[in-house]
């Protein structure tokens, strides 16, 4: 869900630079690079204005977007906080440790014989 948000955000925000490059703040714009003014073109009388309502379109997208993301990821966060070990109630404990056995072994270990140094003379 997020990621599809993210691509969403990605592509619009591509739309508002490519709107926001192509008007002019005189209004003249890319559309008058093609002969004519803009209010001519094809029928069309105003021109800048779809563009101004497109640029608030896509930045009102991007900002309800980026304040869903963010309530998302701190909904899904604190729920996948609340599963992990960090919470002391569902904690697991360490298992304890093999006790020694009760009787003592058959045989004895076999040691050495002490050897006692000789003084030297």
């Amino acid at each position: 869900m997020i990621t599809t948000i993210l691509v969403l955000m990605i592509l619009v925000a591509l739309l508002l630079i490519i709107v926001i490059l192509v008007q002019n703040p005189k209004g003249g714009g890319i559309s008058s690079e093609f002969g004519g003014s803009s209010t001519q073109m094809f029928g069309v009388q105003k021109t800048g204005d779809i563009l101004e309502k497109l640029t608030w379109g896509f930045f009102a997208f991007l900002l309800v977007a980026a304040l869903s993301t963010v309530i998302l990821t701190k909904t899904i966060g604190s729920s996948a906080a609340t599963d992990s070990d960090v919470n002391v109630e569902k904690a697991t404990t360490a298992p304890a440790l093999p006790t020694a056995p009760a009787t003592a072994p058959a045989t004895a270990p076999v040691t050495a014989p002490a050897t006692t140094p000789t003084p030297a003379k």
